[in-house]
């Protein structure tokens, strides 16, 4: 990689990472990192040309991620096929349930580029972390030395192998395939 990234910063009053093993959980809070099937969503969002390549990311070589808080917010939901009510011994009940999502306020991502046309392209572009209300708009473009991106504060998820780090999901690009990755903490991430 070279010495000199190009860095799109988006924000945007909320966002939330759908934790990969939250599928039915009743209390469940953002992650604070990106998977590689994110970014690859992410990038195939951004550039859809790439559409029909799967289960690499090209263009977005880094990113970070850091964020002012969580607030738990609760949302209403009911089971696949809508809405159903029966009356049971006098009591009617529903399939209507209620989850509380912890969601990060005020996030702000960096996506970085290793040339200036793909940056100067995401700049012209929204995106969302994983839900399509969590829209992140972009604020600025920087070309960065890389001693300056690393000193962002954030998280990043450095993408691994089994041996090298811990299991982050299964990627929707590749088959299903299992994720793995690092996590690392770039002084305090979650801001003033």
């Amino acid at each position: 990689m070279s010495d000199t990234l190009y860095v799109v910063k988006y924000t945007g009053p909320f966002g939330f990472i759908k934790p990969w093993t939250a599928v039915r959980d009743s209390e469940t809070f953002s992650q604070q990192f990106l998977t590689p099937s994110i970014v690859e969503g992410i990038e195939k969002k951004l550039f859809p040309e790439l559409l029909a390549e799967s289960g690499q990311i090209r263009k977005i070589k880094r990113h970070r991620l850091n964020y002012q808080g969580i607030d738990v917010q609760q949302e209403r939901t009911w089971s696949k096929g809508g809405f159903c009510a029966t009356k049971e011994k006098g009591v009617y009940k529903t399939n209507l349930g209620i989850l509380s999502r912890g969601v990060m306020l005020n996030p702000n991502l960096y996506l970085a580029f290793g040339s200036e046309e793909d940056a100067d392209a995401a700049l012209r572009q929204t995106v969302c972390l994983c839900r399509n209300e969590d829209l992140l708009f972009p604020e600025s473009a920087e070309r960065f030395p890389l001693e300056q991106f690393e000193a962002l504060p954030g998280f990043e998820l450095l993408f691994t192998h089994a041996e090298q780090g811990f299991k982050v999901g299964h990627n929707r690009f590749a088959e299903g395939a299992e994720m793995f990755g690092e996590l690392t903490v770039t002084g305090n991430p979650i801001r003033e």
